[in-house]
């Protein structure tokens, strides 16, 4: 959003400083800054906490119709924000000054609003934390660690529900054996495939050996 003048003096790219963040490690945003206009333009930028960000540079002039690239790095942090959510705000000022400017020689009033006919526009950006799949576990590693640290009741309710799961998977494991035994003596009990098969087989051969031995009763026995 740019406040102080109808067409703003610049444009930028993105709209947000996105920062991938992870515990103990630099992170780095670009903000291409695109001069809208024929005037040279003087930029600005301040943000809501200076001491965890390093913006480079942090001031700057713009020729006409010309770009630039302010590079933004969020210093390394000891411990996650609540949520991964970010207050943090950064505010970008810009306005026209006179031709061929040079940062080192813009007046201290440069971006002072109180300045007679000076116009001041203003873009407020926001700050975006986005977490990597192991800042992500990290994350939900510290919450419990905190939770079971700030509450003793809710380690003993977890614990509680941990103990009932395990005696639900050994109730759930003697079940199943038990269906199983079912299951074979009701095998045994109801299928007769094998003691038929059995007395077929011993029938078969019975009849086999008495043919034999009719056979050989028979033959005529030689002289």
């Amino acid at each position: 959003m740019t406040t102080g003048g109808d067409k703003p003096f610049i444009s930028v790219h993105p709209d947000d400083l996105k920062f991938i963040f992870e515990l103990e490690k630099q992170s780095f945003c670009d903000l291409k800054v695109a001069n809208n206009t024929e005037h040279h333009v003087a930029f600005k930028v301040k943000t809501t906490s200076p001491k965890k960000y390093f913006v480079r540079p942090n001031t700057g002039v713009i020729q006409p119709w010309d770009s630039f690239v302010i590079k933004v790095t969020l210093q390394a942090q000891r411990e996650y924000p609540p949520g991964m959510q970010c207050k943090d705000k950064f505010l970008l000022q810009s306005t026209i000054v006179h031709p061929h400017a040079n940062v080192d020689e813009l007046p201290p009033d440069t971006f002072n609003k109180d300045s007679d006919g000076k116009v001041i526009q203003e873009m407020k950006l926001r700050v975006v934390y986005m977490p990597t799949s192991s800042t992500q576990g990290n994350l939900e590693d510290e919450v419990l660690l905190k939770g079971s640290k700030t509450s003793p009741d809710a380690t003993s309710a977890v614990q509680l529900l941990e103990d009932e799961r395990d005696a639900a998977v050994r109730q759930t494991q003697l079940l199943q054996q038990e269906l199983d035994l079912l299951r074979r003596r009701r095998y045994r009990k109801t299928d007769p495939g094998f003691s038929l098969m059995l007395a077929f087989v011993v029938g078969l051969v019975g009849i086999m050996i008495g043919f034999l031995l009719n056979l050989s009763l028979s033959s005529p026995s030689a002289e």
